[in-house]
């Protein structure tokens, strides 16, 4: 897994020059410029112009920047993969991934450029761990939307209907070492919700949560950090292995519990992202 933070992952209206620009203010960790769900087939020419341009021009600081593209087999996914592959954003997100045939048909892409992979059709769960094992993929994005649409499921009662498949692609994403992005909450002024929501996101082993209002930046990050008492934990864990007597040891002692090797990967992690997001 990266050790780069994905906590709030928001999506950016490509086709909407000021909210490009706002969001070279805002605090997410990510950002989705978008050429495919939220701009209109008429606007899909200007908003692919105004996303090459935003990309170039830069100033998005340390926030990951990403292009979803339209589908390959639509009139505007093979001139949207092309402009994506010459301003080279951070990575490429392609939308209704079914199988990793999916993902080689975006070609070869410039060194740097990362792709990420909608798992937003019902034959994506299915092949959640095919995809993941994709090359040059970093993430896993859930499209709880398509889901539910395309499976007549319900987002009611805490997802019940829906958290077997997501899942089943956070052990995908945790088995290839990539990062996994729950879903977004469609009703952004119902906080309470929203924050319940990511909580259940973050406790199924989610990195983080697609977003479609600023609004929901602050709390997104807030549940997605790791905690003080979990940071301080990792950093006992790397501190004790470090000493010379631990060197060549698979297991030890920290504070009268047993840690294997695959904790401290899980702890160097932990610490390397709150050293990002500035909590160390």
């Amino acid at each position: 897994m990266t050790s780069r933070p994905r906590r709030s992952v928001l999506y950016m209206p490509g086709a909407n020059e000021r909210a490009l620009e706002k969001a070279k203010s805002l605090a997410a960790d990510c950002l989705i410029l978008d050429l495919e769900d939220s701009v209109a087939p008429d606007a899909k020419e200007g908003a692919r112009l105004s996303v090459a341009k935003a990309v170039k021009t830069g100033g998005y600081g340390r926030r990951e920047v990403v292009i979803r593209i339209n589908g390959l087999d639509t009139p505007w996914g093979t001139d949207d993969l092309k402009m994506a592959a010459e301003v080279r954003p951070d990575a490429i997100l392609a939308p209704k991934v079914e199988t990793p045939d999916d993902l080689l048909k975006l070609g070869k892409l410039p060194a740097g450029v990362q792709i990420w992979a909608m798992i937003e059709k019902p034959l994506a769960i299915f092949n959640a761990r095919d995809i993941a094992a994709s090359p040059r993929i970093s993430c896993l994005v859930l499209g709880t939307n398509d889901l539910l649409k395309e499976t007549g499921a319900s987002a009611a009662g805490g997802r019940f209907a829906i958290v077997p498949w997501l899942s089943m692609v956070v052990l995908a994403a945790r088995a290839f070492g990539i990062d996994a992005i729950d879903g977004v909450y469609n009703d952004f002024r119902d906080e309470a919700g929203f924050k319940a929501e990511c909580e259940q996101g973050r406790d199924l082993g989610m990195d983080g949560k697609t977003l479609i209002h600023p609004s929901q930046v602050e709390i997104c990050n807030a549940s997605f950090s790791p905690a003080a008492q979990e940071i301080a934990w990792s950093a006992r864990i790397i501190e004790n292995f470090a000493l010379p007597e631990n060197a060549s040891k698979g297991v030890i002692t920290v504070d009268g519990k047993m840690v294997e090797r695959l904790h401290l990967a899980m702890a160097e992690r932990t610490v390397e992202i709150a050293k990002a997001i500035g909590h160390v």
